[in-house]
């Protein structure tokens, strides 16, 4: 607003200064003639001039009105008498158009009377505005003006007459401004560990020791005051899973305190279930050295190691689901519902490095097209194994989901374009989500992605000759979208204690295939019929939105926690 012409917007460019009043004449009636002729009460009475003719100005409580002082008739403000007003106020080199009564305009909101409007022809588009009452010209408005009251309306909020600078929507605006920048404030300091300023070699000494779970050590780390457990670790060659970068918003580089633990962080308990931290399970990048800490970090070869390996098959199993395979460079051990980390490295490549199957051609053209994929910095994505490894004779087979649009993901960009003959770097494996001991009736409920881990916890149980009964519900959109179809009914058809459930959220009408949501469908079709719902085992992976609704309703069911095992890919 400060960068427009001041004079252009409060109208003064082309407006006419008015002239001193002349000598009020002698052969016009006197103010107390007017007041005796008139048939309404008058309040208040002025004179002045209206171009070259003396007026009385007459007001009360319910109007305001004008006769001529020579004769004492009424005078009215009609659109000759308008144009004639708006152009002896006006210097412009516009011509006048015909003038309009309006009985209210923006324009003229600080006056709350009918007024005629004059439009002239200028380069500015002015429009000189007279009372239709007192014939006074009220405001020289112009596109300077309107732009700077576009301006105004938005910076007071005032929408409506632009006149209200604590109008309710400014006010809640600058409560919720300052609102948030306090808690920014908060954050910052909150943040921000005065160690983390200090020197390294200022700091004190302290010692990390990694234990196993049976208590045994295996390796003690050297650490400074004010490092968190996720940098020492790093630093000394042992990089924790993280799809961060240890930035407390992945919950993947959780350690487990052996002895007492610190109090959980925000952070802590936003990512960890309440049975893990009750147990002493902390984030790593949220944990500062303070002290001497034993922690449990599991399988410390992997998280020093990182593998090798070449990939040996690209198979599209959906549109948007896809099988790759990867042989390591070394025979690699690998449980069931566990994680490896792919080392996605800095990378462009065009759209033609993914290859399209011709059948799936329509499915990725009605989604639009497939931007450019970009990675500007070394990343770590998890994948979970979706066949036991030595079922495959000992490869990494994942199934990577892919959601295109303008920012496709880092890591699936990267394994999309991947080739046969392609090499990968990865580390692992990780992960709790498992398979409990013994032989209770389980119940696996997946989607999407989610099919992977569930996946491999099958193929081991029937190669293993599990007796006990085995549910599969899967929830996809469409017939489409769902891998392994043919497969798990074959699972079905083969071992009678294997029960699989198809679900399509968005398709209907098939013999052997539920319509709805997933977690619907299997209370509906399992749960509510079950004799002992507490002796069941439950399974749980997929997309967020699944997962929480799944929960959810396990939980309403009163299912105990430590019955539902579940992976949310952290994210």
């Amino acid at each position: 607003m400060s960068l427009l012409d001041s004079k252009k917007v409060q109208g003064r460019e082309f407006r006419i200064k008015p002239p001193a009043p002349a000598e009020w004449p002698r052969n016009v009636l006197a103010a107390d003639a007017i007041l005796a002729a008139s048939a309404d009460k008058v309040m208040a009475i002025t004179s002045g001039w209206l171009l070259d003719r003396p007026i009385y100005r007459l007001q009360n409580d319910k109007r305001s009105w004008l006769v001529n002082a020579a004769d004492g008739t009424g005078v009215t403000v009609d659109a000759n008498l308008a144009l004639d007003l708006a152009r002896a106020s006006y210097s412009g080199p516009g011509n006048a158009g015909a003038p309009s009564l309006l009985d209210f305009t923006l324009e003229t909101r600080a006056h709350k009377e009918p007024v005629w409007r004059v439009d002239f022809d200028d380069a500015d588009d002015t429009s000189v505005y007279v009372s239709s009452r007192s014939g006074a010209v009220l405001e020289h408005r112009n596109s300077t003006w309107r732009l700077f009251d576009l301006f105004w309306m938005l910076h007071i909020m005032d929408y409506s007459e632009r006149t209200n600078f604590n109008n309710p929507l400014l006010v809640s605006s600058a409560i919720g401004g300052l609102w948030m920048a306090l808690t920014g404030v908060w954050l910052l300091f909150a943040s921000i560990r005065l160690a983390e300023f200090v020197p390294s070699r200022w700091r004190r000494s302290r010692t990390v020791n990694l234990l196993d779970q049976h208590g045994t050590s295996q390796r003690s780390i050297d650490a400074v005051e004010g490092d968190t457990v996720f940098r020492a670790l790093a630093r000394s060659g042992l990089q924790l899973p993280s799809n961060c970068g240890g930035g407390q918003s992945c919950g993947l580089c959780e350690v487990r305190c052996v002895g007492k633990a610190p109090e959980p962080t925000s952070a802590d308990r936003a990512l960890l279930s309440p049975q893990k931290l009750a147990a002493g399970f902390r984030l790593a990048c949220n944990l500062p050295v303070k002290r001497r800490l034993d922690i449990d970090i599991g399988n410390t070869l992997a998280l020093s190691s990182e593998r090798v390996g070449l990939v040996t098959g690209v198979k599209p199993v959906t549109p948007f689901l896809r099988e790759i395979t990867i042989r390591p460079n070394q025979l690699l051990a690998c449980r069931p519902g566990s994680y490896v980390q792919v080392h996605v490295p800095q990378y462009s490549r065009d759209a033609s490095h993914v290859n399209i199957p011709p059948d799936h051609h329509e499915d990725w053209r009605a989604v639009g097209p497939l931007s450019a994929l970009a990675n500007d910095a070394p990343v770590r994505r998890s994948y979970s194994v979706s066949v036991p490894v030595e079922q495959a004779g000992w490869q990494l087979t994942f199934l990577v989901r892919f959601m295109p649009g303008k920012k496709p993901g880092r890591g699936s960009g990267y394994m999309y374009t991947l080739k046969v003959g392609d090499e990968v770097r990865f580390s692992g494996p990780f992960g709790d989500f498992a398979l409990k001991e013994g032989s209770g009736e389980k119940v696996f409920i997946g989607g999407g992605a989610g099919m992977a881990p569930l996946r491999a916890m099958i193929h081991d149980l029937l190669a293993k000759g599990a007796k006990e009964p085995l549910h599969f519900w899967y929830g996809a959109r469409s017939l489409r979208d769902a891998p392994y179809v043919d497969e798990m009914r074959a699972f079905a058809a083969k071992h009678p204690n294997f029960h699989w459930h198809l679900v399509l959220s968005e398709e209907e009408g098939m013999a052997d295939v539920r319509s709805g949501f997933v977690h619907e469908a299997v209370q509906e079709g399992l749960l509510q019929t079950h004799p002992d719902i507490s002796s069941l085992e439950f399974y749980v992976c997929g997309p967020p939105a699944m997962l929480n609704a799944t929960r959810a309703m396990l939980s309403s069911l009163g299912v105990d926690d430590v019955n539902v095992a579940y992976d949310d890919f952290k994210i």
